[in-house]
């Protein structure tokens, strides 16, 4: 079994646990893979005496690994998937960061999510990603995002006038700083800060959700992820950001937009006691109600 391990940068007092988490695997007869920067971090930085062989692109682990492991904060997540892209590695996420929705493993349960991939004990979580369509080619052969496809505007003092069609179909003129258009696991994300709605992970849907928009009767919408969205933007700059998630491009206002629902589908671990009702419960403190802890909220 080949097991990836990707990191930027972890908080120090982690290091136990990462040093725990290879030496279990190696233990285990795994052949451990270490991403080449974190793994030359982990030895210079933080002084870990670890051996590994390492990975750096997508051809280092495309049809190489049976599973990656992400380490750090979501943010850290996402970065994975230009490295798994198509080819159906799944992905487990152990959270060093914040809040951790999609790097949902704990410190805690290091070791029980090593034990959960070695005997295959665990759920897959297949995601759907949202592809920029036109202009092409704008991020390269990663064209699309687990989270979300934001316009927005790149002047500060400006505001974005964004005709937005679906299937061709006239839905509205967004008078805001921009507009996104999210996947079912970015509606925990940038769209919940713009007051979107909270999608299961299996909906089959996107949310288009305006940015600070202008006029407070526009609320985002829910529509199928099997749509064509088409986004013409005007405002008083030539230019706008359109961004993948955390990747940001600047392009002519006046070139049209094309999202739409991507080919494949990206694999996350969920570990066997985990589900999604639970995750926002207990990330978002969703629906705490005090008559609900009769002993107190701990």
């Amino acid at each position: 079994m080949n097991i990836g391990i990707f990191g930027r940068s972890i908080p120090p007092e982690f290091l136990v646990s990462i040093q725990q988490l290879f030496l279990r695997l190696s233990g285990s007869g795994v052949h451990v893979i270490l991403y080449e920067p974190f793994y030359r971090r982990l030895k210079s930085t933080y002084g870990l005496d670890i051996q590994s062989d390492v990975f750096l692109s997508h051809q280092d682990v495309a049809g190489k690994l049976d599973y990656l492991v992400s380490i750090g904060g979501d943010g850290t997540l996402l970065d994975t998937i230009a490295l798994v892209r198509n080819s159906g590695i799944p992905i487990l996420g152990i959270n060093t960061g914040r809040l951790g929705f999609l790097s949902s493993v704990s410190d805690e349960d290091i070791v029980l999510a090593s034990d959960a991939l070695t005997t295959q004990k665990y759920t897959l979580d297949q995601r759907t990603l949202i592809r920029l369509q036109s202009p092409p080619g704008l991020f390269g052969e990663v064209n699309y995002a687990l989270n979300e496809l934001a316009v927005y505007k790149k002047e500060p003092n400006t505001m974005l006038t964004i005709h937005a069609y679906v299937d061709d179909l006239f839905l509205n003129s967004y008078w805001a700083d921009g507009l996104m258009i999210a996947t079912p696991t970015g509606s925990t994300a940038y769209s919940l800060s713009c007051n979107g709605p909270i999608l299961h992970p299996g909906s089959g849907d996107f949310i288009i959700t305006p940015i600070a928009t202008h006029n407070l009767t526009v609320r985002p919408i829910v529509i199928p992820d099997s749509s064509v969205i088409r986004l013409h933007v005007e405002g008083r700059g030539s230019e706008c950001y359109i961004s993948l998630d955390s990747r940001f491009q600047a392009i002519d206002s006046s070139i049209e937009i094309i999202a739409v629902r991507e080919e494949f589908k990206v694999n996350l671990i969920r570990m066997e006691k985990q589900n999604f009702f639970g995750t926002i419960r207990e990330k978002l403190k969703w629906g705490i109600d005090i008559r609900n802890y009769p002993n107190g909220i701990s």
